[in-house]
């Protein structure tokens, strides 16, 4: 891992994973399928050993009758076993790439995603990533886990059958240090959580507002960067999501399963990334962060202007965006 003096970034530096087979296609054809698929059942000889999973109570590990299983990335950007090492190059730093990196292959169909399986099905999913993320934050070594999700080859998945990864990090990404800075920010000045204001107010003025329950809200953010852009919030304070009672998870998968229901039909199927902010671990950013889901289909590509400025342009407004997936566009 290399941090960038200028902008503050970290890079992580990974030539393994280039080595990663491009299942999806080839010569303009998917070629995968259920029998040389790594993360059908009948394959599990074809993934690392499994760290967690999901099974019929006669079923053994790393053999056939799971529902999910949890495995090491075979072409990891980062690598459990080591010590970081922190050092200087000059006046540059880096250190070893330590952290862990697990893939989430979250059913056994070979086809179906989040919003084709039911309630109880995506519930343990969610449940499965609290139970990951309580057993890597064990180790000192590491600062943030980041859980996501890229749904279809335009998103920056190279295996079609439904997964999400997540990798534990040695550090604490620039973007959450933003967000955490603007959080306190605001705690500040206010001695409100910043997030929990954007809850208030979106629910007051409501178009925003895709849809809610009793505990999520779903919004598409004031100043989004992408077309169709959507944030999910637990209505109630946390700052981490391996602290919510497992009831609210099952609130989550409920509202998750109908939201991308919506995306689905109003935008003819998307590729999208989901992406967990989680609080960072030891930071005693309890008051003031608010963990979140970001949801962001893959309609528009970035240009130079993005990359140059991170400033970003949308052709979409957010309220124009709630219409059309609420089917009154």
């Amino acid at each position: 891992m290399r941090r960038d003096p200028v902008t503050g970034h970290w890079v992580i530096l990974s030539p393994e994973r280039k080595m990663r087979p491009r299942f999806y296609v080839q010569n303009g054809e998917n070629v995968l399928t259920p029998g040389n698929c790594p993360f059908c059942e009948g394959n599990e000889s074809m993934t690392p050993p499994e760290i967690y999973a999901v099974r019929d109570r006669q079923s053994r590990a790393n053999e056939r009758g799971w529902r999910l299983r949890v495995v090491p990335n075979k072409y990891p950007a980062l690598r459990v076993e080591g010590s970081l090492d922190k050092r200087g190059e000059g006046f540059y730093d880096k250190l070893n790439g330590i952290g862990a990196h697990e893939v989430v292959i979250e059913t056994n169909s070979h086809v179906k995603g989040m919003d084709e399986l039911g309630v109880e099905e995506v519930t343990e999913i969610f449940l499965t990533f609290k139970r990951r993320i309580l057993d890597l934050k064990k180790d000192i070594r590491f600062k943030y886990i980041q859980v996501f999700k890229n749904h279809e080859r335009m998103a920056g998945a190279t295996i079609s059958h439904p997964h999400s990864q997540i990798v534990a990090l040695p550090v604490v990404p620039l973007r959450l240090g933003e967000m955490l800075d603007a959080a306190r920010g605001h705690f500040e000045v206010r001695d409100r959580c910043m997030f929990c204001d954007i809850i208030y107010h979106e629910g007051e003025y409501g178009k925003r507002v895709l849809v809610e329950n009793g505990e999520f809200i779903v919004i598409s953010p004031f100043a989004p960067k992408m077309p169709f852009e959507l944030a999910i919030y637990p209505k109630g304070h946390g700052a981490s999501f391996e602290d919510a009672a497992d009831s609210s998870v099952g609130s989550l998968a409920s509202i998750l399963r109908d939201v991308l229901g919506r995306l689905n039909r109003a935008l003819e199927r998307p590729a999208y990334n989901l992406i967990l902010h989680n609080s960072p671990f030891g930071m005693g950013c309890g008051d003031y962060f608010h963990w979140h889901i970001e949801l962001v289909p893959v309609i528009t590509g970035t240009g130079g202007f993005e990359l140059g400025t991170y400033t970003y342009i949308n052709p979409t407004v957010p309220e124009e965006a709630i219409k059309v997936l609420s089917g009154k566009g």
